[in-house]
């Protein structure tokens, strides 16, 4: 007998073929693909999926979950979207391996802007005591990459400087220990100190490293290196060339204000396919992007680590030096808003613009980042327009692209990627611009994405595969999120399978936690 029976719906596989008719059963954690007459099956619940697609889950390749969901293990914003798998530890920015706590506390603290710093249910310091963490108690599987900050942190320590022959190679087996123990490769966030403090040459080695032990690259880009437009890009192609690995580029769109075509950028990954290198990206749906304030703060400040950071905000002579260097990293102070204050006299500037807080506290725009980041513990967050919304679209449909929400969990004011992703490519990139057919773009949220990280099993409807499956209205489905009120869960979404458990049924969280920490080479 069967744990479950899906008939009626519109089957489409994740390969990228036309849908077809058919039935899906759930046997445990696996799946059957049934045709023809199942009347005559037996099943301990089914599901009527008439006039809706079943597709499997959907796996969001940039996801800054790694706290938050297990403080929050429902985490409804991203199951409700239909996602069942999340990459984690990316931007360079992970949690695992830690050799000392008071490390670990302050990295929490610095990247608190972008992971939150929630209460935590126990403490770790290897990957695989991490990747512990999370198996049946929450409600999506995990997939972690091993950032490079942490590694510098643990080798190098918090300075601007570079690695010695020994640092090098400690760093190299604690990467190596850490994908024995499951991780999927080596992320950098190469805006984001001390991790961006790596010159290539120490991330080629690091890179190498990973692919010996069939990881990936996956990156954040450099984007102050060079001409801030290819360059960044080319460094981050040349590392996977040199490091002999697949690189990855996440969040790869053209940005505003606008620096030369969106082709010229997407004609870099496409001539780097046709030199045989293996590079792909991600990109999320909306123009609406958002990380850490304190990506704004010159990285001359972060040398030495977060108390050598506060001591800077702190002082007068260092902040002149601040007013002449820092910038907005949008268009303007005022198209930069707010987000994630915990403490109750700030809550007031939640969801307003950098200018319009500085005007209210009667203070220079930098007085003003500079005293809020003291008084909230570095924790301050911000959305902006960082996309071309123009262009969008070309980087959301390429073939060469996925999907990676890089959705912050934290703050009354998120991003409207954080609840909507997935959904708004299914109604507004499908259905209502058609920039890509409904078979490709459940590829790139599915097959594709597996295929990247090398999950075995998953990505695919087909026999044997787990069952981490999606039932949605592909006439209704969409997000209603928006910048001003994001925190809307999609519709259209009814059912959300995690290794064979309905979590998510007819738009609503069932309570179950069914998701698992996945381990290369073994899921």
């Amino acid at each position: 007998m069967l744990d479950l029976l899906i008939t009626g719906g519109r089957i489409i596989d994740g390969t990228g073929s036309p849908f077809y008719y058919g039935s899906i059963g759930v046997e445990r954690d696996r799946v059957r693909v049934l045709r023809g007459d199942v009347s005559s099956v037996q099943a301990r619940r089914v599901i009527d999926a008439s006039g809706c697609v079943v597709c499997p889950g959907f796996i969001d390749l940039h996801a800054h979950s790694g706290l938050m969901i297990l403080a929050d293990p429902n985490h409804e914003p991203k199951v409700r979207q239909g996602i069942t798998t999340e990459l984690v530890g990316v931007d360079g920015n992970s949690y695992a391996p830690f050799t000392s706590q008071e490390d670990f506390d302050s990295f929490v603290e610095l990247n608190s802007g972008l992971d939150g710093s929630p209460k935590l249910p126990g403490r770790w310091s290897t990957v695989a005591e991490y990747l512990n963490m999370f198996d049946g108690k929450v409600s999506v599987n995990v997939a972690y990459i091993i950032g490079n900050s942490p590694l510098r942190i643990c080798a190098v320590g918090w300075g601007d400087r570079k690695a010695t022959g020994d640092e090098l190679e400690y760093m190299k087996s604690l990467l190596r220990e850490g994908m024995e123990e499951g991780a999927f490769g080596l992320s950098t966030g190469l805006d984001y100190p001390p991790g961006s403090y790596a010159d290539t040459e120490e991330l080629i080695e690091l890179s190498r490293e990973a692919g010996r032990l069939g990881g990936i690259y996956h990156t954040h880009v450099r984007n102050t290196l060079g001409d801030r437009f290819l360059d960044p890009i080319k460094e981050a192609i040349d590392i996977g060339r040199r490091g002999e690995l697949p690189a990855h580029v996440t969040h790869l769109y053209q940005r505003v204000p606008v620096r030369g075509s969106a082709d010229s950028l997407l004609e870099l990954v496409e001539d780097a396919r046709d030199e045989g290198l293996d590079v792909t990206f991600d990109s999320y749906p909306y123009v609406y992007g958002s990380t850490r304030l304190l990506i704004v703060v010159p990285q001359w400040a972060h040398d030495g680590g977060p108390g050598k950071l506060k001591e800077v905000l702190r002082s007068p002579e260092a902040r002149e030096r601040l007013k002449r260097e820092m910038g907005p990293r949008s268009a303007g102070w005022d198209q930069m808003w707010l987000t994630y204050f915990k403490k109750p006299h700030n809550k007031k500037y939640e969801g307003r613009s950098v200018a319009a807080v500085a005007e209210a506290m009667g203070k220079d725009e930098v007085d003003a980042i500079c005293d809020l980041l003291l008084d909230e513990d570095l924790q301050t967050s911000f959305v902006m327009a960082g996309s071309n919304g123009m262009t969008l679209h070309k980087f959301v449909a390429h073939p060469l692209s996925m999907v990676g929400t890089d959705a912050l969990l934290i703050g009354d004011y998120p991003s409207p990627r954080t609840y909507g992703s997935y959904p708004f490519i299914l109604s507004h990139y499908v259905r209502e611009e058609k920039f890509l057919s409904l078979s490709d773009a459940i590829r790139k949220m599915t097959s594709f994405a597996a295929q990247r990280l090398g999950l075995r099993g998953r990505g695919v409807l087909r026999d044997g595969m787990y069952a981490d499956i999606v039932v949605f209205n592909p006439e209704t489905v969409s997000s209603p999120a928006t910048r001003t009120h994001p925190k809307q869960y999609p519709v259209g979404i009814e059912y959300v399978i995690v290794n064979g458990a309905i979590v998510v049924e007819k738009g609503r969280h069932t309570g179950v936690m069914a998701g698992r920490a996945l381990r290369r080479g073994r899921d």
